[in-house]
């Protein structure tokens, strides 16, 4: 017996009520429960949906889904992971990653060609930039998240992801804070390194939010 349209919504609200918050692993949950309640009512025909769920339900033990959504988060963590790096791995091969170096080298002969004070501060300029975009669209998933009705976990990891270059961003800001550590624009291997690190954050922001 397969479960009708109405039954299978009835186990997305199921799994809602016991927390499970991502729709994801709402998806994999529900098509878990849908299996063993077949299963259960092909073995016992008198039993109705509510009474096969029960059972179905009381296999997850005393804490409920918890323990195999820790499991099942995990999984799919890793999984998203794996497309993360394979996204970002492709991303940067030839002849994109000429494109790195090449405008990382134009940001130091730019440096290079400034006065010395002028200069402190471009590099500086260009991270905060990079951080009011993402702050700008940080804002914006906000907005779109509280008008969807389903929570992903992939867009959570993303982002999560997101905060990761926010730190970066932030401690690439200290560094160039000028007086508070050593200048690093003081040698021309310095300059070009903060260069580098600057469009790096540039184009891995790019890249995470589109």
């Amino acid at each position: 017996m397969k479960l009708t349209s109405d039954q299978i919504q009835e186990l997305y609200k199921f799994t809602r009520k016991h927390f499970v918050e991502h729709y994801d692993l709402q998806i994999e949950l529900v098509d878990h429960l849908a299996n063993g309640i077949d299963e259960q009512m092909a073995l016992q025909p008198k039993l109705t949906f509510k009474e096969a769920l029960d059972l179905e339900f009381k296999k997850f033990g005393i804490f409920g889904f918890h323990d195999v959504v820790k499991e099942k988060t995990k999984a799919m963590e890793k999984r998203y992971w794996k497309i993360f790096f394979r996204f970002y791995r492709e991303y940067f091969k030839l002849p994109k990653v000429l494109m790195l170096f090449a405008v990382s080298a134009l940001l130091f002969l730019v440096l290079r060609a400034l006065p010395g004070e002028t200069s402190k501060y471009i590099p500086g300029l260009a991270i905060l930039l990079v951080l009011v975009l993402f702050l700008i669209n940080v804002f914006r998933n906000k907005r779109k998240q509280r008008s969807k009705t389903r929570k992903w976990l992939l867009e959570d990891m993303i982002a999560a992801n997101g905060n990761i270059f926010m730190y970066l961003n932030f401690a690439l800001q200290i560094l160039l804070f000028p007086g508070l550590i050593k200048w690093p624009l003081a040698s021309s291997l310095g300059m070009f390194m903060v260069s580098f690190a600057v469009v790096l954050i540039g184009i891995l922001f790019h890249v995470m939010v589109n």
